[in-house]
């Protein structure tokens, strides 16, 4: 379902992060793992990152963070999603095997970015430079990213920390377009007895999650967020990945400024940082859970610039 409003129409007409006054001023650094570094903050991921990691499961718990993704899953216009099952050469009843074997096939029309997904650091860049400084004109080809595409992820084991931004306000869902700042962000980790360091993966339940099913439109038009400051913050404190349990990370309608998407310009192409998006962060919220085990193998989708995800939090 490709959902417009005023909102997030006035957010796509803006467009660009690279088009907003803030981000004409963010610059793309050299990546400090090198000038051919296409991985980005996965280098973080480290033998002994990966075991301290699965020292944290404790009761064997497993969290699906992924949501189904189907034609009614509300994403950013035009994105969209469908399904078509086939039986070929079976047509008007033919068998094509001795034993009586018959088989389904199934063909997708969509898009990647959909649903609970990351974003790969070809996604966004700030006046068309990305990640490491690549240009779009030397690697963005219409058959697929030659530099930067999702088959360069590796598998993401790491810490998993749950901020339950939610939570800390004192209500089930934040308001659509309600930011938390990053002394917002300190005081709730204070608060659940939570750090974030280097090489971990950090994720915010706002509520979002429990507005899709009750109003589809409304989750996918509009949603709360962290500010700027928040996601400069912990790209400083070296996390792999940042996400929650809203559709685009950033709060929609975005701040005064026309500053649209601004953690996407922040994480991804200055930091080389992932973003998750769409994570079903609910029950990991109601079990009280705010550290686990994270884990994500990305499909290899050659030159992919997002990819449709399950991740797990296991504890």
């Amino acid at each position: 379902m490709n959902i417009t409003t005023t909102a997030l129409a006035a957010a796509a007409l803006a467009c660009a992060i690279s088009a907003s006054a803030v981000a004409q001023e963010r610059q793309i650094p050299v990546s400090k793992w090198g000038p051919d570094d296409e991985a980005g903050a996965a280098n973080l991921v480290t033998p002994d990152r990966v075991k301290a990691a699965a020292g944290l499961v404790t009761g064997g718990k497993v969290y699906p963070l992924g949501i189904e993704t189907n034609s009614m899953t509300p994403a950013y216009p035009p994105r969209g999603w469908k399904t078509y099952i086939v039986q070929p050469g079976q047509q008007a009843g033919t068998v094509p095997f001795p034993n009586g074997g018959t088989y389904n096939d199934d063909i997708v029309s969509g898009w990647l970015g959909i649903g609970t997904q990351i974003d790969g650091l070809g996604h966004v860049g700030v006046r068309n430079v990305y990640y490491n400084q690549n240009h779009a004109k030397d690697f963005a080809q219409t058959g697929g990213l030659t530099k930067l595409g999702v088959e360069k992820i590796p598998p993401l084991v790491a810490r998993g920390v749950l901020i339950d931004m939610a939570k800390h306000k004192g209500v089930k869902i934040l308001e659509p377009g309600a930011q938390f700042t990053m002394a917002d962000v300190e005081a709730a980790m204070k608060a659940q007895g939570v750090t974030v360091g280097e090489g971990d993966i950090v994720l915010f339940n706002t509520g979002w999650m429990n507005v899709l099913a009750d109003d589809p439109k409304k989750f996918g038009s509009l949603e709360p967020g962290p500010t700027a400051d928040v996601c400069e913050g912990f790209a400083a404190k070296g996390v792999v990945a940042m996400g929650g349990d809203t559709w685009g990370l950033d709060a929609i309608p975005p701040a005064e400024g026309n500053d649209v998407f601004p953690c996407h310009a922040i994480l991804l192409a200055q930091h080389g940082i992932y973003i998750l998006e769409n994570m079903d962060t609910r029950q990991l919220a109601a079990d009280g859970v705010t550290e686990f085990m994270f884990a994500l193998g990305v499909p290899k989708i050659t030159g992919a610039v997002q990819m449709i995800v399950n991740p797990l939090a296991i504890r």
